[in-house]
């Protein structure tokens, strides 16, 4: 919990917490999605953990289950350029900022998942924060809103998917596969590719060495 904080999670109510968590920070292709959920008390949303251990199906019914059932939920975007412009970190600092924005509540408690919180110039309002290592596996509204960021931005993935087919993001989601990277080498990155990423930056001409003949 951020220092100074007088607020103790274990006195607040499950309404009174936000979970947040991204998806896509570490793509080669494609925005950062953060999602925010503020869950009840009680809730039924079976097999509700990290969405990465989850299949695509069965997030994709979560997903639905936790617009249903959250007492608030948002998601927020921030896009390559903007990620290019700022560097990932910010931008994903930014995507949650976003998502938090649109909550329509003002939670007593954040809790995101990861070792960092949110700078204070990002924060939409006046609220403890906690980072939770490996919150997306422990703490339901971290893991609801994991299923957010992860069901939301797979479906913008398919969409480019059919604006830029030769790169084959429904497959990868913009990771850095083995596919994804010749793609890139094939025909060169798009508008949706993060330039400043080390696989989709064009190599730099080695400096030719003084002195030697033929260089």
């Amino acid at each position: 919990m951020q220092p100074g904080s007088l607020i103790e999670s274990a006195t607040l109510l499950p309404e009174h917490i936000a979970g947040v968590d991204e998806a896509g920070r570490g793509c080669l292709a494609g925005p950062v999605v953060a999602g925010a959920a503020v869950l009840p008390e009680n809730y039924d949303l079976p097999y509700l953990t990290d969405s990465k251990k989850l299949t695509a199906a069965k997030r994709e019914v979560l997903f639905d289950q936790v617009r249903e059932q959250a007492l608030f939920w948002a998601i927020g975007v921030a896009w390559p350029a903007e990620i290019d412009r700022v560097n990932i970190l910010q931008a994903t600092f930014r995507a949650m900022s976003r998502a938090l924005k649109h909550l329509r509540t003002t939670p007593r408690l954040i809790r995101i998942d990861g070792n960092q919180t949110l700078p204070a110039h990002l924060m939409p309002y006046n609220t403890a924060q906690e980072a939770v290592i490996k919150g997306d596996g422990t703490v339901p509204a971290i893991s609801a809103a994991s299923i957010l960021a992860k069901t939301f931005r797979d479906r913008v993935m398919i969409k480019l998917a059919r604006q830029h087919p030769q790169y084959g993001f429904d497959a990868h989601m913009g990771y850095g596969t083995k596919v994804h990277c010749e793609a890139i080498k094939k025909h060169g990155p798009c508008r949706m590719h993060r330039m400043t990423f080390g696989k989709v930056a064009p190599e730099k001409p080695a400096a030719k060495q003084a002195g030697l003949p033929g260089l």
